[in-house]
């Protein structure tokens, strides 16, 4: 009779090979066949954008949000505002405007809900009640936009700080022997790991110079999406060297370098402030601390020793 231990053994090894076998013939053979082959036409970063730009299915919660926002009347000047500043968030989907309109209501609903709730605990006179609930009405229709703002300044910021390496490595592009529209493909590329923003907003310049449009209006929609003006001045040198056949590479090197300085000169104001904002927890939250450290055990013996001996003294 075989024993138990060898069967096992000879069984796994046998179950090892056939999953071996057939993993090699399904999956690396047909992966290798395909990494021969070459890159799709259409790369990933390309359809990533395609993707993102798509209109999908969306969830319930967004979906009720865009049938409620597209209901509310707004001027002309207010919607182009608003889609400026959803794009510069990063937001590009046609339904946007509509889900932002709606989240908007929904935001001043449940303001006016928890108002009402909160009814019983206000100042009894009518006018101080009006005013709360009129204030936590306002409040709830300008709550999102501030919080775009704020995203919109977070994403330029990270933008700004992002765009010396990818203008160092546009450097070494160029004065390898691309041309411009070469270059910024391959700076979009290289930087989707390490600035992704970046590396989207040159993708779209990559996708609107290939339909058609032209390098300068492609570069100025640049400048107008991110709408920073370190980007402003970036497409102003670009679009000059362009027109009269300037250094490109010198010039980006400049602009480079001036931008570094910048970013550091930022660093040293903000470590400057750092003793001034440090005033206030210093005094309120760690010099209490201390002083609960260094004269606790003098209190304590103070309590111990001194009070009694005052007592039998009187």
């Amino acid at each position: 009779m075989v024993h138990p231990a060898l069967f096992s053994t000879c069984a796994f090894l046998m179950l090892m090979l056939i999953l071996s076998w057939v993993g090699y013939r399904l999956i690396y053979k047909p992966g290798k066949f395909m990494h021969q082959l070459g890159r799709p036409v259409i790369t990933a970063d390309t359809q990533r954008l395609v993707e993102n730009g798509n209109e999908g299915e969306g969830s319930t919660l967004v979906t009720i949000l865009h049938g409620i926002g597209s209901r509310v009347p707004s001027s002309e000047a207010e919607v182009a505002n608003l889609k400026i500043d959803l794009i510069r968030a990063g937001f590009r989907s046609e339904n946007a405007l509509a889900v932002f309109y709606g989240l908007r209501i929904v935001s001043t609903l449940v303001m006016l809900v928890m108002c009402v709730m909160l009814e019983a605990k206000m100042p009894p006179t009518p006018v101080m009640k009006l005013g709360l609930m009129a204030s936590g009405i306002g409040a709830g229709w300008i709550l999102p936009r501030f919080f775009l703002e704020k995203k919109v300044a977070k994403r330029q910021e990270v933008l700004r700080l992002s765009l010396p390496d990818a203008l160092d490595l546009m450097v070494v592009s160029i004065e390898a022997g691309l041309g411009l529209d070469q270059a910024i493909q391959h700076v979009a590329r290289e930087l989707y790991g390490s600035h992704p923003d970046l590396s989207d907003e040159m993708s779209l310049v990559t996708l609107e110079m290939r339909h058609g449009k032209r390098r300068s209006e492609a570069l100025r929609n640049f400048a107008e999406r991110t709408g920073e003006a370190e980007f402003r001045k970036l497409v102003a040198i670009l679009v000059q060297n362009d027109r009269f056949g300037t250094s490109m590479g010198e010039s980006l090197r400049t602009h480079s370098d001036f931008l570094r300085v910048r970013r550091r000169q930022d660093a040293e104001e903000r470590a400057g402030k750092v003793g001034v904002k440090l005033v206030f927890p210093i005094f309120f939250f760690i010099l209490p601390s201390m002083l609960i450290v260094a004269a606790g055990p003098g209190l304590l013996q103070v309590f111990k020793y001194l009070f009694p001996m005052m007592k039998k003294m009187g």
